[in-house]
């Protein structure tokens, strides 16, 4: 990437930049433009359909960690109002890889919870680059079971490449901490709507990841292991990266096919970054959507579906060959 542009977009931009250019000499000059303009658009239109419809598991990963992605307290400034964040795990310090607070959604009070990567150098620095420490998984626990305690809905925003994998967050129990959440997330009475915004990497993603519906925004990815490292375990090869990221199966498409997803919620063409309002209008809408159907449930039927949810899946289910005839034939479902 080089400025913010993949060279697999590249021809588009250029041609945007060349309109933005013929507009502005418009008018800044007076000369009537508006059928070269036009002209163009209808290009820019073509070409971007033809890019942003076709595009590869790896290059949906690249999107995913686009540097100008809505983050975490992006989202929750937009769809959310009178956001209060709360600090500390109780236990060792606060961690600003992982933000959490209680704030309005549409008027509900929810408790909102999720990794959060920086702008710039310095702010990567401050969060650690979005990758959390075990005090951070602590302090969404401690979130969580707080709204559990009040009776509020959850939500978790997750786009983390991994819990950080550091030798200090193996000292305090990063692996302990990763089962412990996932386990109390699965006996949580309030309603829990999971939302894959962008990068959805390992147990970092799964210590905050166990819900009633699981959502995934159009370009994320949500896998047990990042590209660049499950090339170098296969193949020794990190430059195999893109190969790795077809053969996991990691992008929305594939997850909602294998049940691991609700829903997918479609991006503005070109990505995330490209309409951020847009983006935000429509995660909204979904979350607010799933979260008025499970409020309506009683904490013993959410509890019972939730468990039912995440015990069937990878389930297999032995077929004898009368009864893949009786499929064959359309006399028996699958």
């Amino acid at each position: 990437m080089v400025n913010g542009v993949f060279e697999w977009e590249r021809p588009l931009v250029e041609l945007e930049n060349r309109i933005r250019e013929l507009q502005a000499f418009t008018k800044e000059k007076g000369i009537d433009f508006s059928q070269e303009i036009a002209t163009l658009e209808r290009k820019a239109d073509r070409l971007r359909a033809e890019i942003f419809s076709n595009l590869t598991p790896w290059q949906r990963v690249q999107l995913a960690r686009h540097p100008r992605r809505p983050t975490t307290l992006d989202y929750i400034g937009m769809i959310c109002t009178d956001f209060l964040e709360l600090s500390g795990d109780r236990c060792v310090r606060n961690d600003e890889a992982m933000v959490g607070g209680v704030a309005l959604l549409d008027g509900i009070p929810i408790t909102v919870v999720g990794p959060q990567k920086g702008r710039d150098t310095k702010e990567n620095i401050r969060r650690n680059f979005g990758l959390p420490h075990p005090e951070g998984y602590r302090k969404a626990l401690r979130l969580m079971v707080q709204a559990e305690k009040f009776g509020r809905p959850i939500l978790s925003l997750i786009d983390v490449v991994g819990a950080y994998p550091g030798i200090e967050a193996e000292q305090r129990g990063q692996g302990v901490v990763i089962a412990e959440n996932i386990r109390r997330m699965s006996f949580l009475r309030v309603p829990v709507v999971c939302v894959i915004t962008g990068e959805g990497g390992s147990g970092g993603a799964l210590a905050i990841g166990v819900g009633d519906r699981v959502l995934m925004m159009e370009n994320a990815w949500y896998s047990v292991i990042s590209p660049e490292m499950c090339a170098e375990i296969l193949w020794k090869d990190t430059g195999r990266a893109p190969e790795a990221a077809g053969v996991l199966k990691l992008g929305a498409r594939d997850l909602l096919e294998l049940g691991v997803i609700d829903e997918i919620i479609p991006e503005p063409l070109g990505g995330a970054h490209r309409d951020r309002e847009e983006v935000a209008r429509r995660l909204k809408e979904a979350v607010l959507r799933h979260l008025r159907e499970l409020m309506a449930l009683d904490p013993d039927e959410l509890l019972d579906r939730r468990l039912k949810k995440y015990r069937a899946m990878g389930r297999l289910q032995e077929q004898t060959a009368e009864r893949l005839e009786a499929i064959r034939s359309g006399q028996a479902e699958a």
